[in-house]
Order: structure tokens, then sequence, then C-alpha cells
């Protein structure tokens, strides 16, 4: 039986969906990415914000007329969108033979085989359930980089977000089973490990009573193989001196730091339900900086939180026109069903929430530019993600671009270079957010 497998939403999600595929593979089921081939079909659904969640339907409205038509013989879905609406799936969405939880994706081959079988059933776990890691897993990302989950949800409770009511409370993943994960991973020639959770930099404090985040990238920098290790999702109430020490000495942390913010506002911070104030978010900024000289750092933003009045909105411009971070995204905000936020007074108008974050997005671009900029002259070590059809132009990352999020380095190179080659370039010019290289001759 061949399985297509739609993955949605974000990285975390995506690892979900390559432990699935693990799964699946060692009952024997295959796998295609063209649905005119597939017996069945699994969705790993996103809900975090509406536009995820329309997202969502669409695709298991596409997939269900397959269904329908008798062309699949089976639609399970998973992910946030089945455990949010566990109880209307349904009847919502009757082209939907079963739906999987949560804390139950080791139980996807089991779904299909009794979907299958005539015999379709719901698998929902406990989300108090410790998470796993993955160690039967395909990785989908090109095999030189990969996501590491090192745990599940959020106790945070931030006044616009569903997660902690979609995925639990903030579960970490045993150590060893991490580097087990990591250290078969290496071994099928992942070199860049990417740390991924709702809140990476709160890791250990459920199973070991303390942050452990060094403790467990100085073991993960010790397998052979790996070369970067990339952290995402660091809250910056949360970044303690040790965390900042470790990313500062350890020789395989990338100076990289995606540290979600939402906003500057002390009042909307409060709103948000945010532990830190403007003052607090300076000060880390300011550490990070003066520790790391070269970090290059990543935060979202979102625009229209419910009564952001336009002297809020323009502290916020000031604000990210005086920090200037090298990496900015902005959502505009989403109003949630379930979520305090949703219920505020003085929620503002979808033209509004739009235009303050395409404002914020264009003063961003020319903060990017000019930091593309200052980059010209700089030697680094890229690493290589494949080479432009029919010419002698490779497409690189620096440590400063995650994937998919961030930018490249154009490399032009006279000898044969293959993915996941890291080798050292001269940065010789910018183009928008990208950058332009040459190699250094060893």
């Amino acid at each position: 039986m061949k399985i297509i497998l739609i993955s949605l939403g974000c990285d975390k999600n995506l690892v979900d969906s390559e432990k699935m595929l693990g799964i699946l593979e060692s009952r024997g089921y295959t796998f295609t990415d063209d649905e005119e081939e597939a017996d069945a079909a699994l969705v790993n659904t996103c809900c975090f914000i509406g536009d995820a969640k329309e997202e969502s339907i669409d695709q298991i409205l596409r997939l269900g007329e397959l269904r329908k038509s008798g062309q699949l013989k089976a639609l399970i879905i998973s992910g946030c969108l089945s455990q949010r609406y566990r109880d209307q799936i349904h009847e919502e969405l009757p082209e939907v033979d079963a739906c999987i939880g949560i804390a139950s994706i080791t139980e996807v081959a089991d779904a299909f085989d009794e979907a299958l079988g005539g015999d379709p059933r719901d698998h929902y776990a406990d989300l108090k359930n410790a998470p796993t890691a993955g160690t039967r897993r395909i990785v989908t990302t090109g095999g030189h980089f990969a996501y590491l989950k090192i745990a599940e949800g959020c106790n945070k409770n931030c006044t616009y977000c569903i997660i902690p009511k979609v995925r639990g409370g903030y579960r970490s993943t045993p150590m060893e089973e991490l580097e087990e994960e990591a250290r078969l991973l290496a071994q099928r020639g992942v070199k860049e490990l990417i740390l991924v959770a709702q809140e990476t930099t709160l890791y250990g404090i459920d199973l070991y009573g303390r942050k452990s985040l060094p403790e467990l990238v100085h073991r993960l920098a010790q397998i052979p193989g790996i070369e970067w290790i990339r952290i995402l999702y660091g809250y910056p109430e949360e970044l303690t001196d040790e965390i900042i020490e470790m990313m500062a000495t350890e020789p395989k942390v990338c100076h990289y730091l995606d540290l979600p913010i939402q906003h500057c506002s002390d009042r909307i911070l409060r709103a948000m339900g945010r532990r830190t104030t403007q003052a607090d978010l300076r000060r880390m900024v300011e550490k990070l900086r003066s520790r790391i000289p070269d970090i290059c750092l990543r935060t979202t933003l979102i625009s229209g939180f419910p009564g952001e009045t336009q002297e809020e909105y323009e502290e916020l411009y000031r604000f990210v026109t005086e920090l200037e971070f090298d990496r900015l995204g902005v959502f505009a905000y989403s109003q949630e069903e379930d979520t305090v936020a949703a219920t505020l007074p003085d929620q503002v108008p979808e033209e509004v929430k739009i235009a303050r974050r395409d404002e914020l997005m264009e003063l961003q671009q020319a903060i990017c530019f000019d930091k593309a900029e200052e980059m010209v002259g700089r030697e680094l070590t890229v690493m290589v993600e494949g080479r432009v059809a029919g010419e002698d132009t490779y497409v690189t990352r620096t440590y400063r671009d995650a994937p998919e999020v961030d930018g490249y380095l154009f490399l032009e190179a006279s000898r044969e270079l293959l993915t996941g080659d890291m080798v050292r370039v001269r940065v010789t010019g910018a183009r928008d957010y990208d950058l332009i290289g040459e190699l250094i001759r060893s």
C-alpha cells in the first residue's frame, strides 16, 4: 500500500511526520508524492492560526474527494487540528476515516491497518505522556540537516496562543533518547541538528529539575559527524548566563538564536501574558550581542493585538528601528477561539493589523539589506544546499541562515560540490536578503 503524506505547519510538526513515516515503513507501507498513485493519505495538520487551520481543512477536503470517489482507500488525519477538534471532526468532515492525537503518533500504522481493513478507529492518548525520540525516522529535509524536537507542549499560556490546550504541558524528551536519535541521524549523513520545541530554553526542567539545555548541547556536540547545532525558540526570560556561555564557547553551536518577543509595549506584553518588559528585552539583546558579537538574532512580532493603540504600534516601530534584529517576521494577530485574547475588548480591524504588519516588514527589509551589505568581505563556512541548474553556481547557507526561513549565499565554484558539503567562502556581494561569495582556495 502506498501512502501520500501531507505535512503542514511548523518544523515540530514535520518531526512528527518523519517519525510516522518511519513507523509506517517498518510495517511495510511505501510512499508516494503522486496522488494518482496513492492508495491512502495522511494529513498532519496545523491550526495555530486561522490561515493554518484553513489550509489544513482545504487539504482534507481536497483529498476527501478522492476518498469519496474510491481512489483513496483511507484518509487519516493527525496533528493539531485532529487534537483540537477531536469531537467534531467526523461530524464536520465525514470523509476522514480516523484521527490520531498528538500523543498517539506511534499508533499510526495501527490506524492504517484498521482503516484499510474496514474497521477504522481513532487513536488518542493522554497529553501528559512523555514524548519519545524517533529512532525510526525518515528524514525529508534532504539528509544533510534535520530537526531534533527536544520537548513537547508548553506551560506559558500566552493569552493569544492555543498550543498548551492542543499539545499539553511542557514535557522534555529524555537526554539519552535524544542522543541516540541524533547519533542515528549523524550516521545517515546529517551534519546540522536544529533543536526545536515550543520553548527550547526550558529543556529538562520537568525531568531533571533544572534547565538542562547546555548539558544536552554539549553531549550532542560530541557525536561524530555533527558539525552545526542550531537553537530555535529561546524565550528571553528563560535565557540563563549558562545558556549564553554555552552558545559562546561550544564550537559547534551556530551563533544564531530565534528569540520570540511578540511586542515591546509593556502594557501589550502584560495583556499577552508575556513575562518580560521592554527593558528586559533590551537588556537581553545587549547581553547576547556583548558576549557573542557576531550573533544573528531572529524574532517574531504580532501586529494588531487587541487594544493596540497607534501610539503603541509606533513604539514597536521605533523599537525595531533601534534594535535592528538580523531577521524578523511579523504576524497579523489571529483571533483564535478558546483563547483569552479572543475575548478581549477593542479588537483591531483586520485592515489595520495587516497595514501595520506590512509597514513593519518594509522597515525590516531595509534593515536586512543593510546588514547583508555589512557582510561583504567576511570569510565564512557555508553548507551547500544544491546547485543552480545548468550553472556553476551553488546555493549555500551560512550560520546566519536557518533553512526555509532565512536567506542564502550564492557561490560560484569551478569544482564540483555536493549537497551537505561545508566549505570556506569570502562574501563578495549582497543582493537583497541574499549574499554572493567565492571559494577560498585552500
